[in-house]
């Protein structure tokens, strides 16, 4: 009796903490909902599609934090990385140059649901691009740094992304994955601001830290770059992050089930019904 009194007493405990745990994660998703919506038009979260979340911006770059300057590009001679293309190699690409199709990523190195894209579908896109399927155009906006009260994470992780895809386009996307799934727990968390961090996590890409990777991360060689990138998301008309396109045409990953990502087949079928012939 004493076994089956205590199984009881566990399923009753592991049932209140499993109550307890859906609570704290609705009441974070409203404490979100509530800070981005209170400011204003810069920067929402909206359901899109079925309750889809995504962060969206207005279609203005703000000035200051997040926005089209930064402190930390002023008086840097402007460097674009290697292995970019587009003018002022704002696109970062991967993939076979030939493919006859494009898929084009926007992602905010902020954005949980960006991260959950690339958690979920990021192996895949990559094995796409690998067999010929596509090439990926990779895009990234900065916005988030100041429409989650400042920071700097968003756009000194997308000057360590251009180090290295300035090393590879394979280092660049190793290194990716890597900061998505290092993703902060917690949304205002300016994790990807501190140098320390993002090297360290740099560590967990073969061959990544380099002497000429360490020096762009520690002095921020590509801010001036970062500063162009960050900008054609306004220029671009981009709504919000993560847009992902097929041919131009964008379509919804992920599943309006927190920040879940579709499934990778699901991903595959809409690849498949919106490339252009």
């Amino acid at each position: 009796m004493a076994t089956s009194t205590n199984t009881k007493k566990d399923q009753r405990r592991e049932s209140r903490d499993r109550l307890r745990l859906e609570r704290e994660a609705r009441a974070r998703r409203a404490r979100l909902r509530g800070r981005l919506l209170v400011g204003g038009s810069l920067v929402a979260v909206l359901g899109i599609a079925a309750g889809v979340g995504v962060y969206a911006s207005d279609s203005s770059a703000p000035a200051g934090p997040g926005g089209s300057s930064d402190p930390d590009a002023a008086g840097k001679p402007f460097v674009q990385p290697a292995n970019t293309s587009g003018e002022d190699g704002v696109v970062v690409p991967y993939g076979k140059a030939d493919a006859k199709h494009t898929l084009t990523v926007w992602l905010d190195p902020r954005c949980p649901y960006c991260a959950g894209v690339e958690i979920g579908l990021g192996k895949t896109i990559k094995e796409q691009a690998d067999a010929g399927e596509y090439k990926v155009e990779y895009r990234f906006a900065t916005f988030l740094d100041g429409a989650l009260g400042g920071g700097r994470g968003s756009k000194r992780a997308v000057n360590a992304l251009g180090a290295a895809v300035n090393e590879s386009p394979e280092k660049f996307m190793e290194y990716l994955q890597v900061l998505y799934k290092n993703h902060p727990e917690k949304e205002t968390d300016d994790k990807f601001g501190s140098t320390a961090t993002l090297l360290e996590l740099a560590d967990q890409v073969p061959g990544l830290r380099t002497p000429a990777f360490n020096q762009a991360v520690k002095e921020l060689t590509y801010m001036p770059w970062v500063d162009k990138v960050g900008k054609t998301f306004y220029d671009e008309g981009v709504k919000g992050t993560p847009a992902v396109l097929v041919d131009g045409t964008q379509i919804t990953v992920n599943t309006g089930r927190g920040i879940d990502s579709i499934t990778p087949e699901a991903f595959g079928k809409l690849v498949a019904e919106n490339r252009k012939p």
